[in-house]
């Protein structure tokens, strides 16, 4: 996620469980995880190895999060939960808390938490694993491509505008405020998101 393990890098249980001092039968559970959100490419006989991060895939990630986000957003302002927003401010606290620690991994769960909290409310339950897988790569792509330090505490705090449209009832707002939060995550330029400003 963070970018620190080269793509193709080998990965064997043996030495992972010996790192990590857990047994090779975590590490495997661990490792499948890992497939299942394609952080991995496990290979039989030639094992497990990170996978690439490209460009080209972080473009098609974005597009299908923002269909599937945006999309759902029009069902959740429709017969949204009285826990949601609750949950997504409390959800923002837990951002900015580790943001503020500077634990870019930890900031990242949390948003994925966030986000997949608030299309929960779509009630696309099938959805939802496309929708982490897409979340997944769209957090290795940004941190593992940054070149300069990120402001974490103004990435935490980008979520506010789509809480409060939430909140306020309003789904033309809501839709906009999240379809603007994906678009404007990474500069990728205009032809992947014609309708944003960069």
């Amino acid at each position: 996620m963070l970018g620190l393990l080269p793509a193709g890098a080998a990965l064997t249980e043996l030495e992972l469980a010996a790192h990590f001092g857990c047994s090779q039968g975590t590490v495997r559970e661990a490792l499948l995880q890992l497939q299942e959100e394609g952080l991995v490419l496990r290979n039989g006989h030639r094992g497990t190895q990170v996978s690439q991060c490209t460009e080209a895939e972080a473009v098609e990630m974005f597009r299908v999060r923002q269909q599937i986000e945006c999309n759902g957003m029009v069902r959740v302002m429709h017969a949204r939960s009285a826990s949601l927003v609750p949950d997504l401010r409390a959800m923002l606290a837990d951002m900015l808390e580790a943001a503020e620690a500077g634990d870019e991994l930890e900031l990242a769960s949390h948003d994925r938490d966030f986000h997949r909290r608030m299309f929960r409310d779509a009630d696309l339950p099938a959805l939802d694993p496309i929708l982490h897988r897409c979340l997944i790569h769209n957090h290795r792509f940004k941190i593992s491509r940054s070149q300069t330090p990120r402001d974490l505490v103004a990435t935490a705090r980008r979520h506010g505008v789509i809480i409060e449209a939430i909140a306020d009832g309003n789904v033309a707002a809501a839709c906009a405020a999240l379809s603007h939060h994906i678009a404007t995550i990474v500069d990728l330029g205009p032809d992947v998101f014609a309708d944003a400003t960069q």
